[in-house]
């Protein structure tokens, strides 16, 4: 019995640092992608009004670079577009928002399961929070994406308190 406590313990612990981990990572890479996006967006929206506005200029006319700020104008016109609708769709900064929101919850409850004297933990209740910190996770980031999706009903069957 002892062995087999040690086991679950171990496995829960495990679970726990996989999951911050993941979590953690994922935040770094949204924030990544949120930044990069977010000064993009910045960076090619001025550009488009200042490039369209000397393509306008006389002092070019009848030059090569009438031409190319002809050409640029609609194609930094195009590419804002494209980064914009990515931000848009992705949710970059919501997702590392969440992800960091997630991490510091199981971080919490890691800590919780810790402190707690072995003899005291209850290890289908540390699994239940676990999977329902995670699965909470993934349906928030399926509804963001999505849209407003509803959650589905449990469709296994069993009573969501039970741990297989």
């Amino acid at each position: 019995m002892v062995q087999n406590n040690k086991t679950m313990e171990n496995y829960i612990i495990e679970r726990y640092k996989k999951s911050i981990n993941y979590y953690w990572k994922a935040s770094r890479n949204n924030r990544k992608a949120y930044k990069l996006t977010r000064s993009l967006i910045v960076i090619l929206g001025a550009s488009v009004t200042l490039v369209a506005s000397l393509s306008s200029a006389n002092f070019i006319e009848d030059t090569i670079w009438d031409i190319i700020f002809a050409i640029a104008t609609p194609v930094l016109a195009a590419v804002l577009t494209i980064v914009g609708g990515f931000a848009q769709s992705f949710h970059w900064g919501a997702a590392w928002r969440d992800m960091v929101l997630n991490a510091e919850k199981l971080e919490k409850e890691h800590d919780r399961y810790h402190a707690t004297k072995p003899e005291e933990r209850d290890d289908k209740k540390e699994l239940k929070i676990l999977n329902d910190i995670v699965i909470s996770e993934t349906q928030n980031f399926f509804q963001r994406i999505l849209g407003g999706a509803k959650k589905d009903k449990n469709r296994s069957g069993r009573n969501d308190d039970e741990i297989s």
